[in-house]
């Protein structure tokens, strides 16, 4: 092969690694950085492993916010209507977090089964459900329909 022809197909190949090797590193970073969606049924399935970064969403579950004494831990737990799932949240909460609304939480779970929150959304208005909640609580046959959640509203 001469000479000319050689450096052309070493310049193709080391392209063609590199290129590979960009689309590699680059798929690890997000496959690290992706948060998938979980129902309480779900986690508490055990179909999430303790430590994996994931969101969880459901209903507040009236009465059970509970304010540590250091006043910026809160402990209160989530369902679908079908599992439970215990959370705490260490920070400020949003101002539209109450019981009985949907919110959507962020975090890892622990491996007592706690989920420790690093970030919480609540809701933005009255009739408002965060979308993956709703999809999730559809899928499973268990939304709530306008008079439970009346009942739960405090």
């Amino acid at each position: 092969m001469k000479t000319a022809r050689k450096n052309r197909l070493l310049l193709i190949l080391t392209l063609v690694a590199g290129v590979g090797l960009a689309a590699l590193l680059v798929s690890l970073a997000f496959r690290e950085n992706l948060t998938f969606f979980f129902t309480p049924a779900q986690v508490a399935a055990g179909e999430v492993r303790p430590g994996q970064p994931f969101r969880v969403g459901g209903l507040v579950i009236p009465g059970s916010v509970e304010r540590q004494p250091d006043g910026v831990t809160v402990r209160f737990r989530l369902t679908d209507t079908r599992a439970e799932v215990p959370v705490q949240y260490t920070g400020v909460l949003p101002d539209l977090f109450k019981e009985g609304q949907g919110i959507v939480a962020r975090g890892t779970l622990d491996g007592t089964g706690l989920f420790v929150a690093d970030q919480v959304l609540a809701k933005h208005d009255e009739n408002y459900m965060p979308p993956e909640v709703a999809d999730a609580l559809k899928a499973q046959g268990a939304m709530p329909d306008h008079e439970m959640m009346r009942k739960m509203q405090p």
